[in-house]
């Protein structure tokens, strides 16, 4: 009877060892693809040693994006998705820099999520992970704005799933929606809706609201607010720009020699 029991325990423990086994070699770890580049942008993997930014890069986690001064700069990332297509490879063409209305892009799918680095912004990737479950696909993305804004579409999520954006105020867990989000703790969601957790600096406490399509949340003074038609149209609109192909050839406004001042990297 005791070796029966001891074999039992034995087969168990052997088929959770091979389940866990199984459920580590489902999980992916992705990248965040560059898809897009308007003015000089550079990033940084440790060590503050960095590198000037090119189309086409796949960057894993634990790197910090930073881009340029320079108004009307910005990076477009795809995220969790390497198999995306990039056009060509660019090189600097600086002359041009005035005349470009938008940087170069590609045909991302609809399943992707996407983001835009705005300018004299910083953003650490922290995790980009997926995990096949059997029924669903269950992710995990973690990112870090350090400073400046970032502009994203996030696709339909599985309720397992997790997107997470900290800030130097607190935390935002975003569900598939259309979001705009400073590092001051300037919240918008156009589409779709996300949970904001502000952190008081002094007393420590946490502070947890829930913002809605077509709201904006204030982090530091804990107001929420409608926001304006005329921002929710320009915000759309850039949401389909990011989705769309250029008709002109593309360019990076980018320069390996660039030196990019930033005022806050954590």
């Amino acid at each position: 009877m005791k070796e029966t029991r001891s074999l039992i325990n034995r087969i168990a423990l052997c088929a959770v060892s091979l389940a866990m086994v199984s459920t580590l070699t489902a999980q992916t770890i992705g990248t965040a693809k560059v898809i897009r580049i308007k003015g000089p942008a550079r990033y940084t993997t440790g060590n503050n040693i960095w590198q000037p930014l090119g189309l086409g890069a796949a960057l894993q986690p634990g790197t910090v994006v930073q881009t340029s001064t320079e108004r009307g700069s910005y990076v477009d990332l795809a995220l969790g998705d390497e198999s995306v297509a990039v056009v060509q490879p660019i090189t600097y063409r600086p002359a041009i820099i005035s005349s470009m209305a938008s940087g170069t892009s590609y045909q991302p799918s609809a399943d992707q999520n996407v983001i835009r680095i705005w300018e004299n912004s910083a953003l650490g990737i922290d995790k980009l992970s997926s995990m096949q479950t059997g029924a669903e696909t269950v992710g995990d993305t973690q990112l870090d704005l350090k400073a400046g804004r970032i502009t994203g579409n996030v696709k339909k999520m599985s309720a397992a799933s997790k997107y997470e954006i900290k800030l130097p105020v607190g935390v935002v867990g975003i569900r598939g929606a259309l979001y705009d989000i400073s590092a001051e703790g300037i919240v918008k969601v156009f589409v779709g809706s996300a949970v904001a957790a502000a952190v008081d600096s002094k007393s420590g406490n946490v502070t947890t609201q829930t913002v809605m399509g077509g709201q904006q949340y204030d982090m530091r003074s804990n107001q929420v607010t409608p926001i304006p038609q005329a921002e929710i149209s320009a915000i759309t609109s850039i949401s389909a720009s990011m989705l769309v192909v250029s008709t002109t050839a593309p360019v990076i406004l980018a320069s390996d020699k660039t030196v990019i001042p930033l005022s806050i990297v954590r």
